[in-house]
């Protein structure tokens, strides 16, 4: 293990060199020009850095994903990555790629193009010191998560299903750099409310609107949320009607749910999916689902993060945490799958926002967390 950390730790400079050129390939998920151009870079990076096989997956309206096989075994580990990014082409501009105080900042170097770098490496750790593992580690890197991986998912799922365990290479949570064995699970509602129209000064009695009926769905749907429960229901989106002086015909609301439970996904989809109109005159149109399921602490998942919290207290002289949190990941849907472990990716801050960074001495750390575990669990022989 310690040569593991050491080989790591001297390669620090060159995994800055490769986080540093991923970021300032711009890769947001919608840009299937951009994410192709990511897409195709990392299959040359993969292949330049580590003996593996790898195929590009159709990504239908998006990017080719990657799946990188690396070892051999009828068994596997599975390590899960996403190089889409939330950024617009352009950002660059007003968020620079740049180096201060010991922290790289840039758009998507935390979320999660670090994790890729973290990955590559710590597979490279492996195969340099000669480590052989007794099962295969398969390496997705999915080019639509920041959209709910729409046609990410399957394969996800085909590949957590043959593993025995599953990394994910999201960032850690705050800068003390806890895992996560907790998500919630997330799901968008949209809601149409359709109404009768009239002119609100000459025959305000003929008409219905669908804006008073959407008012009150609204409070219906915020009365769903239970705070204790870890559960949300929150309209962050309306629009309705087409002018002051008419009854209007047609309002929209759009709804954002979490939850942190199979149970309290139940009872809200139920709730949502079941919703009557209120006044006469009245139809409402419902679509949605929850898309990424409860990601619920199992005992697999405490043994990972139980194993991974030995292995940072005795080699990398860290106190690991666990915690959770209420944004979904891939992770979300392997959970059911095989024992997951989340949250291995960056150490640093500003997901989704403008001050997104890593902390760069925390980079080979982190590489040689996960490579200790694919030791550990791929039952490495000397």
């Amino acid at each position: 293990m310690n040569d593991l950390v050491q080989y790591l730790q001297d390669r620090e400079d060159d995994m800055v060199e490769l986080l540093r050129e991923l970021v300032l390939m711009e890769s947001p998920s919608n840009d299937t020009r951009l994410t192709k151009a990511m897409s195709n870079y990392l299959y040359k990076v993969v292949k330049s850095m580590i003996k593996a096989d790898v195929t590009r997956l159709s990504g239908d309206l998006y990017a080719p994903h990657l799946k990188v096989e690396w070892g051999a075994g009828e068994e596997q580990l599975l390590i899960v990555t996403h190089l889409d990014t939330v950024w617009p082409e352009g950002t660059l501009e007003d968020m620079p790629c740049k180096i201060e105080a010991d922290k790289l900042y840039g758009p998507g170097s935390f979320d999660m193009k670090a994790g890729i770098v973290q990955a590559l490496f710590a597979i490279q750790s492996i195969e340099y010191l000669d480590q052989t593992l007794n099962k295969k580690v398969t390496l997705l890197i999915t080019s639509d998560e920041e959209l709910g991986s729409p046609t990410s998912k399957s394969y996800i799922e085909e590949e957590a299903a043959k593993s025995d365990a599953v990394f994910v290479l999201e960032p850690a949570q705050g800068e003390a750099g806890a895992l996560k064995t907790a998500r919630k699970g997330v799901g968008t509602y949209e809601l149409t409310v359709h109404g009768v129209s009239s002119h609100a000064g000459i025959e305000p009695e003929k008409g219905v609107s669908a804006i008073e009926e959407l008012a009150e769905q609204i409070t219906y749907l915020s009365n769903l949320t239970s705070i204790d429960q870890g559960t949300t229901v929150n309209v962050g989106v309306i629009d309705g009607g087409s002018s002051k002086n008419m009854i209007a015909e047609e309002a929209h609301a759009v709804v954002d749910v979490r939850v942190q439970t199979e149970v309290e996904m139940t009872r809200v989809v139920s709730e949502i999916e079941s919703i009557k109109p209120i006044n006469n005159g009245i139809s409402i149109d419902i679509q949605g689902s929850i898309y990424r399921p409860p990601l619920e602490r199992t005992d697999g998942s405490e043994m990972l993060f139980e194993h991974a919290q030995t292995l940072a207290k005795q080699y990398l002289n860290i106190k690991l945490e666990e915690e959770s949190t209420g944004g979904g990941s891939d992770a979300n849907f392997t959970a059911s799958l095989a024992p997951t472990l989340d949250g291995l990716g960056a150490v640093g801050d500003g997901a989704h926002a403008k001050h997104e960074h890593v902390i760069i001495h925390e980079l080979p750390k982190r590489s040689a967390l996960l490579a200790m575990l694919l030791r550990s669990y791929g039952q490495a022989s000397q």
